[in-house]
């Protein structure tokens, strides 16, 4: 039962490190560029879009779909860099375990 108990100290340990984790990461921004940085979109580690800059030239009436592409690309962009992120830092943290739940 000795065993049982480090291994439950353990994980709780591992938890408060993610959940330090976790809190850090919400700090940590990441930016993607679309159109050759006309739009910018700025995310956290949480996921959450911080910011969109949109470079007024790229404003166009005649053009609306080119802009709200150039909007998906960079915000789609800047999402998939913050999960490739918290999922580098998880594994860091967990030693690659692939513990389901802990992201």
């Amino acid at each position: 039962m000795k065993g049982i108990g480090g291994l439950m100290k353990q994980a709780q340990q591992l938890q408060s490190k993610i959940q330090a984790l976790q809190e850090e990461l919400g700090k940590r921004t990441v930016s993607a560029q679309a159109g050759g940085g006309m739009v910018e979109a700025t995310v956290n580690g949480r996921q959450e879009l911080l910011s969109l800059r949109i470079d007024p030239e790229v404003v166009s009436p005649e053009d609306v779909d080119m802009l709200q592409d150039l909007i998906l690309a960079a915000v789609n962009e800047a999402l998939n860099r913050s999960r490739e992120m918290v999922a580098q830092e998880m594994a860091k943290l967990t030693g690659g375990l692939g513990i389901p739940g802990m992201m």
